[in-house]
């Protein structure tokens, strides 16, 4: 029959008194006080551990740990042997998770986040991530541990980017916060990303998109051209910009090499050799990865024209003054204004890639893959870009650049539809007679 024990009380804890040896004050459930020789006066809890040994439990002396506390404690070991759990390793692993809350700074998984993804990154982009991880977030959060950073905490700094109307970096800021504490979850720092709830937390500037004129102006904007007394380079740059439709830095830092008149393919390369004093000028194609701009008869007329200007320098748009620095970002876009235009609401030189591409849409000749190759698009969906990324449809990216040149001339005296040009019955030279069948 099992020893009955009786409870223990705070007066009989105080009155225990010490003697020669060690002894015990069951108090049950297998908790007991310890009483020293020196007086010291010990709370334990013996009890069987989940695999079956004895274990041993010390929780603290009295009266500092007073025996309401004891049989609390008692109790959650308890509780925690009942699921299985040894009170004694419990202990230690919560010891742990609260030393690695410490050290598990923001600043420090911000980090290690950043190099992960650096490997990804040209070392451009890279730097100015980190530069504002470290303007914007580190100053309110880096020393903070993630594991008690809370919704509210990562609003300060975004309401600190919507206060200075820097919107489109407020957005960006959640973005990187998010991926950071994605992170923290994944490595078993945190159990819940905090920054989840952050969308819409802040104002959103409508999307500007880049001005572009209506097809049925294309007569206008192609006699302007041709009627500008700018510079000759400047109207040969904004001749072969529409008919590649291209982007800026793309056009701006063209070498020589990059254009084979033998194949009539221009190949834009994803980096460029970084020109000394000149800003971005390691830019190649925008997605980082080599573009295939096919050539048609009129770009070639037109880079022939410059390379009667250019052709002994290594860039193809040399700058007026050096031949080693390119033109101004500024300078299509001044010829524009130059020739009436409005270049914030009517036309824009990134404006002609909308109008190619909407022409080419609108003729229904060209398939979806093609036009968006053309454009230099990236495909957004990872496993169908995984399958078209060798996919260039470049014999049929030919017939479409020659089309959209072929279709300019068409509207050189009146305007035409892409629709009515790609299926009228037009008997002169064009492209889309390759695809009609035999």
């Amino acid at each position: 029959m099992a020893r009955t024990v009786v409870p223990l009380s705070d007066p009989k804890c105080d009155a225990a008194k010490p003697r020669e040896k060690d002894y015990k004050l069951f108090d049950g459930k297998g908790l007991y006080l310890l009483v020293k020789p020196t007086g010291v006066k010990t709370w334990r809890l013996k009890y069987t551990k989940p695999d079956g040994r004895d274990g041993l439990a010390t929780f603290g002396n009295y009266p500092a740990l007073g025996l309401k506390a004891a049989r609390e404690r008692r109790a959650l070991a308890l509780e925690l042997l009942a699921q299985g759990k040894d009170p004694i390793e419990q202990a230690r692993m919560d010891k742990q998770d609260a030393a690695n809350a410490r050290t598990n700074t923001f600043r420090l998984l911000a980090q290690e986040w950043h190099s992960a993804c650096a490997r990804k990154w040209s070392p451009g982009h890279a730097s100015t991530v980190w530069r504002r991880i470290e303007a914007h977030l580190l100053p309110s959060l880096g020393d903070r541990p993630v594991a008690e950073l809370k919704t509210r905490d990562l609003l300060v700094p975004l309401k600190a980017a919507e206060k200075r109307d820097t919107l489109e970096t407020a957005g960006r800021l959640r973005q990187y916060m998010t991926g950071i504490l994605r992170m923290a979850v994944q490595h078993g720092h945190i159990d819940f990303n905090p920054a989840v709830d952050l969308q819409g937390a802040t104002a959103t500037r409508k999307t500007a998109h880049r001005p572009a004129l209506a097809l049925e102006r294309l007569p206008e904007l192609l006699q302007r051209i041709d009627a500008d007394t700018g510079r000759g380079l400047t109207k040969l740059a904004v001749q072969l910009t529409l008919l590649v439709f291209i982007r800026s830095s793309e056009l701006r830092f063209a070498r020589w090499g990059e254009v084979d008149m033998v194949r009539l393919m221009w190949e834009i390369p994803g980096e460029r050799a970084a020109i000394e004093g000149v800003k971005n000028s390691h830019r190649g194609s925008k997605m980082s990865t080599p573009h295939l701009v096919p050539l048609s008869r009129q770009a070639v007329v037109v880079l022939d024209d410059i390379r009667k200007l250019t052709g002994r320098f290594d860039l193809v748009f040399a700058g007026d003054h050096h031949h080693w620095k390119p033109m101004s970002e500024n300078t299509v876009n001044k010829a524009l204004r130059r020739m009436g235009y409005d270049t914030k609401l009517e036309v824009c030189g990134h404006g002609f890639r909308a109008m190619a591409c909407s022409a080419l849409v609108e003729s229904g000749l060209w398939s979806k893959d093609a036009v968006e190759r053309q454009m230099s698009h990236q495909e957004r969906n990872t496993v169908r870009a995984a399958y078209i990324h060798k996919a260039e449809h470049i014999q049929e990216r030919r017939l479409m650049v020659q089309w959209w040149a072929d279709f300019l001339d068409a509207n050189r005296s009146e305007a035409i539809t892409p629709y009515d040009f790609a299926h009228g019955q037009n008997e002169a030279e064009n492209a889309v007679n390759l695809l009609e069948p035999k």
